[in-house]
């Protein structure tokens, strides 16, 4: 078979085309291809597209590494012409799941065990209230836990994600994490009741176990290469909320406010909830989408999207 690769302006990538003598050649064939002739651009950093006629507003659509080039020709064609963009240098979702946790895990007790607050000004001796003890506790195990479900739990639908990412989302979660950290443990810190203080982690720590359920709920979805497309969640949760693991998230972290009561855990609490709230949204929309009723698809049922019984 004959590909043509070209750029989105329309130049060709690699002159002359590539032939691939099997005629059963897949998508991950041809990027493979792609890389033998283009060193850097390694499979996981090519979006290959079919071409659009210009001024169209359909999306183009997008090759599927695993399906053959046959399935998206005409059926006596021997060629094709795919549109390549270069999606930039990638890390595996492991990699960017582990360093963006690893650093609230040590910077937290860094705030507990060191001096740090000498540094601001505050010379005298700190106490440490029980309350702080449980929190340092409470938020090594949450980070522990993310880091053993990315992996030995989570099966990620894509193989990598861009570089970019890493530090986006690591400045995200270590400022928060540092932010929380100083206020929690800070030595003018007031602490909270210890039936107020029984009560929020108690909650938290059944919302914590709870989460790991619904992320294993999840991985039975998919298979161990991380396919499986879309389906309609069942069990638990589940079967009220579309996603139980985001409601389950959110509510960990409230029972941690409501332990340790700060501004700060409850701007981190506000934003991620309005973060994953987006995210259940487009996922509730989208499996609403899939499973219609029509043409013998299942009917997705009705069940709240995140945040039972606001929404």
């Amino acid at each position: 078979m004959k590909v043509t690769v070209t750029t989105r302006s329309g130049r060709e990538l690699i002159n002359g085309g590539l032939v691939l003598d099997d005629s059963a050649a897949t998508v991950a064939d041809l990027q493979e291809a792609i890389h033998q002739k283009v060193k850097k651009y390694y499979p996981s950093r090519q979006r290959l597209t079919l071409p659009v006629e210009p001024g169209s507003k359909k999306k183009p659509t997008v090759l599927q590494h695993k399906k053959s080039l046959k399935e998206y020709t005409t059926e006596k064609s021997d060629t094709i012409t795919v549109v390549f963009k270069d999606l930039g240098p990638q890390v595996s979702y492991r990699t960017l799941f582990f360093f963006e946790y690893l650093g609230p895990l040590i910077l937290y007790p860094v705030f507990y065990y060191f001096p740090v607050y000498q540094f601001f000004g505050y010379k005298d001796e700190r106490v440490i209230h029980p309350v702080q003890t449980y929190a340092m506790y409470y938020w090594c195990l949450h980070y522990f836990k993310r880091i053993m479900e990315t992996f030995f739990v989570h099966r990620f639908s894509h193989a990598t994600s861009p570089l970019s990412n890493v530090f986006r989302n690591c400045a995200y979660y270590w400022t928060f994490g540092c932010y929380i950290a100083y206020y929690v443990n800070h030595p003018l810190y007031t602490p909270v009741s210890d039936l107020q203080m029984k009560i929020g982690f108690g909650f938290g720590l059944v919302m914590q176990v709870a989460n790991l359920y619904c992320h294993i709920i999840l991985r039975n979805l998919r298979s161990p290469s991380g396919n499986g497309g879309y389906q309609i969640p069942q069990g638990f949760l589940f079967n009220i909320v579309t996603c139980a693991n985001y409601t389950t998230e959110i509510y960990q972290w409230l029972g941690f406010n409501i332990a340790t009561q700060t501004v700060a855990g409850y701007v981190f609490l506000v934003v991620a909830a309005s973060i994953m709230t987006n995210w259940a949204l487009a996922k509730h929309r989208r499996l609403r989408r899939l499973f219609d009723g029509k043409e013998g698809r299942p009917k997705y049922p009705r069940r709240w999207v995140i945040l039972p019984p606001f929404l």
